[in-house]
């Protein structure tokens, strides 16, 4: 069993605002250290339509055994939806729990870096990696309206999403987000640009080296 990074292994305190040095953690109550795997997490985000959760199935199974990927929504629920600084933290301590396992994780769901960077959890990470798929508005006001009714996308809650992701483009450079436009691109085609991204990321952090050939042709 993995514990939550802030619980001390020793003496089971838990820390609001972690110590941490390098991959080291230290208790501020007992003074105990132990070692944490410190990985990198990777952001695919965007807005809601833009393909997140239609190239994450197919994501995993190319990843697959690299990097754990995830949905962000599965948490969206009970006290949760009304504390969205907790939920941001649930799922860093979340990811910072997977991590121990060695296997990075891809987490889709979105989300933007002034919501995770200044979490007392973002220290638990070896950078945090931002991609976002975008699309024209239009395209993505048309999938919207055509979501079934449980989901509740009315307009203003649509007006809303396009407004995030006019948001993203005119910041996206200097929040350090890469962007990807799927408007016109192929399910096959914008799972391959995503995987590339995270397989290069790996690659110069030194988790993973690039994979030889497309995992379609392995």
């Amino acid at each position: 069993m993995v514990l939550d990074l802030r619980i001390c292994p020793a003496c089971g305190d838990r820390a609001e605002r972690p110590i941490v040095d390098g991959e080291t953690l230290t208790c501020a109550r007992c003074g105990h250290r132990w070692p944490f795997r410190k990985l990198p997490l990777f952001a695919l985000t965007g807005p809601s339509g833009a393909g997140k959760s239609t190239v994450g199935p197919e994501l995993a199974r190319r990843l697959a055994p690299d990097a754990v990927v995830l949905e962000q929504d599965v948490l969206w629920i009970g006290a949760l939806r009304d504390d969205i600084p907790a939920f941001r933290s649930a799922w860093l301590r979340m990811a910072a729990m997977l991590h121990q396992n060695g296997r990075p994780v891809v987490l889709c769901g979105t989300v933007a870096p002034p919501e995770f960077e200044p979490l007392p959890e973002r220290a638990f990470f070896d950078g945090i990696h931002y991609l976002a798929l975008i699309a024209d508005n239009d395209v993505l006001r048309h999938r919207l309206r055509a979501r079934p009714e449980w989901r509740e996308w009315d307009e203003p809650r649509i007006d809303e999403t396009l407004e995030f992701t006019d948001w993203l483009r005119d910041n996206a450079k200097a929040l350090d987000v890469e962007l990807f436009d799927t408007t016109d691109v192929p399910l096959e085609a914008a799972t391959d640009h995503v995987e590339a991204w995270v397989r290069n990321q790996l690659a110069r952090s030194g988790q993973r080296r690039p994979s030889g050939e497309s995992s379609q042709n392995s």
